[in-house]
């Protein structure tokens, strides 16, 4: 035997050793035996780099440093989840699909939501290259660095699977290790973790892996997304996704009706807490994949999947104190200061009463005991009063009249639900907050600054507005609190690259009322620039695709604005981009301008994702259901038979992905 089939050998014993011990729990060799074998492995590695291999059972034992991690835009969007708190929601989910695909005849799946970090991990030609985090759903953290070390994930899948492929899935850290983690903690005198949801999320940002490779993380996988139609079903895909060596809970159960999916859940609100992991719910899904096809998405979520959320837990304590926060808007969010409680894993003291109408539906009031819960678990809300334990001398709340930072008196709108500070750019809370809105990540995504330090500079009078920020030298920063001329550097240099932002992004950032990601992507691609945008009157904003009498006002009083002209001069004399690249706009024509197209079927010289895009980049837009104001469809091999019975009802032209090429060629 030669050295490289040595090394081969060893390779896949213990990748097999890994999946018997960490999947399956059923391990046939001993610790020392693993150990010996694997020292084996590393020695012949160390003396033959030339059969070095990314994804050998050695390079799980971390030890390679990440300063930074990348941000890395998702090839395929991963999505939220719809949430449902009753059996009525999903009745009525179960309504919508019925009627959308044209029968009752759906099979669904039904998986425990498990509660930890979402992550993405690429496979290319069988093998594991790339570990993104959720994000925001376009874009994420890449750390593969750090999954390569939770030994649960096969590198390398064993056996017939597809080639290319993307597996989703949770990180999570199972109550014994937790609870192990926490001893030593307390035994060295460090503070406990709080809950195991956050610090398995904490554990993928680490910078070193091997500290990573310590922490008993574990991957749930719950999806297989690839272009290859090799799997009919999704359960089938998981099935098989199971056999090749992935971590799929066998938990997940097909149910042929909604009777069945109310006993999965049933089952589980009373096992869970008899689980190994953490879990606040049930997802469902529809099974057949070429339904979930034909179903789409919305704009936030696949239609073809609820999220059932377990009832929260409540708690009772006092409220203390009713305070007011002003937001970057100026909208005032009154905020109640709870007596310290343990609710769901972690220690709350503050959450939030919404707005006044809010406080006078509950009469809510200081010094009152109040039931606390975590909406969806994650956001700590009030539910009621316990009126009982009312003190006799209880005054009604009399919300505040002025804004708790600069004083001026609060105005309220009609049909405005908040109240808001009017003081824009006299208001600290405002100007920072619009300042620290401008270099978000799905904003100006300024590398070096953060929030704490906006507001140092704020303070210190370096920076009032966002174009301020363009300004800055490193000689004035350095004299800064916890400032090095490392930071210092790296801030100034993060702002100058934010210069390379695209337009849609400088949109977004800068804080128009009302004109969030999606709203300003589509700005930018009617408009082209923020010229355009701002000489738009009011009948040529509302004229475009799902821009409202809000929308447009707001756009409106933003350009009528005087200090908001003077603010974008100065960004353009800065040179932030504000118009649409000139590479953006290649290849983009307007031949599709005011058609909209449903995508549906397998196709075989574009991928349905480069589909959609070249109709976008002709000036077309892609919907993903029929109505009467869809003008094509192009249909691929399998079409949904429900998308062509109604395409013909409505005596909608159905094209061929020829058809289509020949329309824009």
């Amino acid at each position: 035997m030669t050295i490289e089939q040595r090394i081969q050998e060893l390779r896949e014993e213990l990748r097999q050793h890994n999946h018997n011990y960490y999947v399956l729990d059923n391990a046939i060799i001993s610790d020392y035996d693993f150990d010996i074998k694997l020292k084996e492995l590393e020695k012949l590695e160390v003396e033959n780099p030339q059969f070095f291999d990314a994804n050998s059972p050695t390079q799980r034992v971390g030890g390679e440093i990440t300063k930074n991690f990348e941000t890395v835009t998702h090839k395929n969007r991963m999505y939220s989840l719809d949430n449902s708190y009753s059996k009525e929601d999903l009745l009525d989910w179960e309504k919508r699909i019925q009627k959308m695909l044209g029968t009752d005849q759906i099979e669904y799946t039904c998986e425990l939501k498990y509660d930890g970090a979402s992550i993405n991990l690429t496979y290319e030609k069988g093998q594991f290259v790339k570990a993104v985090t959720r994000g925001d759903g376009f874009q994420g953290d890449e750390v593969t660095t750090n999954i390569r070390t939770i030994k649960s994930i096969p590198l390398i899948p064993n056996g017939d699977f597809v080639s290319d492929f993307e597996m989703r899935g949770e990180i999570i850290l199972p109550l014994e290790g937790f609870n192990k983690m926490n001893e030593e903690r307390v035994t060295n005198g460090e503070e406990a973790y709080r809950n195991p949801r956050n610090t398995a999320s904490g554990s993928l940002k680490l910078q070193d892996s091997a500290e990573v490779a310590k922490r008993p993380l574990d991957c749930l996988l719950y999806q297989v997304v690839t272009d290859e139609r090799k799997y009919k079903t999704h359960f089938e895909s998981l099935e098989a996704a199971r056999k090749v060596g992935f971590k799929v809970p066998k938990t997940i159960v097909l149910a042929k009706s909604i009777d069945e999916v109310f006993d999965f859940v049933n089952h589980w609100d009373e096992k869970r807490h008899d689980l190994p992991y953490e879990t606040d719910g049930v997802v469902i899904k529809v099974n057949n994949l070429q339904q979930q096809e034909e179903l789409g998405y919305t704009a936030k979520a696949p239609r073809w999947a609820m999220a059932y959320k377990f009832k929260a837990e409540q708690v009772s304590t006092v409220l203390n104190e009713i305070t007011y926060q002003v937001g970057r808007t100026g909208a005032i969010t009154p905020v109640a200061n709870l007596e310290p409680v343990q609710l769901a894993g972690t220690i709350v003291k503050r959450a939030s009463l919404h707005n006044a109408d809010q406080i006078e539906k509950l009469d809510i009031r200081e010094s009152d005991t109040v039931f606390v819960e975590k909406g969806g678990e994650i956001i700590p809300k009030i539910i009621k009063v316990d009126l009982t334990k009312r003190p006799a001398d209880s005054q009604p709340t009399i919300y505040a009249t002025h804004c708790p930072e600069c004083n001026t008196a609060l105005i309220r709108t009609e049909g405005d639900a908040k109240h808001y500070c009017p003081n824009e750019f006299g208001c600290a809370p405002q100007i920072t907050g619009r300042i620290q809105h401008f270099i978000s990540r799905k904003a100006m995504d300024i590398d070096g600054l953060g929030g704490e330090t906006v507001d140092l500079l704020r303070k210190e009078g370096l920076i009032q507005n966002y174009a301020d920020l363009y300004d800055l030298k490193i000689e004035q920063v350095i004299p800064l609190e916890r400032m090095a001329e490392k930071s210092a550097q790296n801030m100034v240099a993060g702002i100058e690259k934010s210069k390379e932002i695209p337009f849609e992004k400088v949109l977004f950032a800068l804080g128009i009322r009302f004109v969030g990601e999606t709203v300003a992507k589509k700005l930018a691609k009617n408009f082209k620039s923020i010229d355009n945008l701002m000489m738009a009157d009011f009948e040529t904003l509302v004229a475009v695709d799902e821009i409202g009498d809000r929308i447009a006002q707001s756009i409106i009083d933003f350009s009528n604005d005087l200090g908001n002209i003077q603010l974008i001069d100065r960004l353009k004399s800065y040179g932030v981009q504000l118009e649409v690249s000139a590479e953006s706009l290649e290849g983009q024509t307007d031949k599709l301008e005011g058609e909209i197209f449903v995508v549906s079927g397998v196709f075989h010289q574009m991928t349905r994702n480069e589909l959609k895009k070249s109709i976008e980049d002709n000036g077309g837009k892609v919907s993903s259901s029929i109505s009467k104001k869809t003008t094509y469809i192009v249909a691929g091999d399998n079409m949904g038979p429900s998308k062509l019975e109604k395409a013909q009802k409505l005596e909608i032209s159905i094209i061929s992905e020829q058809d289509f090429i020949e329309m824009i060629s």
